[in-house]
């Protein structure tokens, strides 16, 4: 990053969708910006996205509010070195259509007393890959889905940075 927190360089920033917001930080900071729809083509985007990433130098992927599921070519291509962060506990809040509010609400609907942002390693199912950073997160009382979701997105950005400044200083190993 730009303020030398983190020893690694932004290669390629990817999204599925030609109006993401992130396009706009990508822009600022020069890093290369591509637009690979999912919908219409999927496998024709999974081999796109591996050749592009190859192309770019990828080393490690790291996905941030990608919620599309990751293709065989780009998973064998990139097996072990893909991160997913997670805003609730996993395996228990976690798996198809569990993204955003909808982990908050399951999480207070259960009744426990604390939340997580999981740092895991993607894998062919969603939110099943090994955990490699975990950092908890209280449920308040009277805590609402949107309480809980303002509080955990919060802290998702330094959590995500601590956790590849780990990987990045060896600290923290790749399984």
């Amino acid at each position: 990053m730009s303020d030398g927190r983190l020893k690694g360089q932004a290669r390629l920033l990817v999204s599925n969708k030609k109006d993401c917001a992130a396009f706009a930080w990508a822009d600022a900071k020069g890093v290369p910006r591509v637009c690979i729809p999912t919908m219409t083509d999927p496998d024709g985007a999974d081999e796109r996205l591996a050749k592009v990433l190859a192309a770019h130098g990828v080393e490690l992927i790291v996905l941030s509010g990608y919620l599309r599921r990751l293709g065989p070519k780009t998973l064998g291509r990139y097996a072990g070195r893909i991160l997913n962060i997670h805003p609730g506990p996993l395996p228990q809040f976690g798996g198809e259509g569990m993204y955003g509010a909808r982990v908050h609400q399951a999480v207070i609907a259960a009744g426990v007393s604390e939340s997580a942002i999981v740092v895991h390693v993607v894998d062919e199912v969603y939110d099943h890959g090994p955990e490699l950073a975990r950092r908890t997160v209280p449920v308040a009382p009277g805590d609402t889905p949107a309480s809980l979701e303002n509080r955990v997105k919060a802290l998702e950005p330094g959590f995500f940075v601590e956790t590849l400044t780990r990987i990045a200083s060896g600290e923290l190993i790749l399984p």
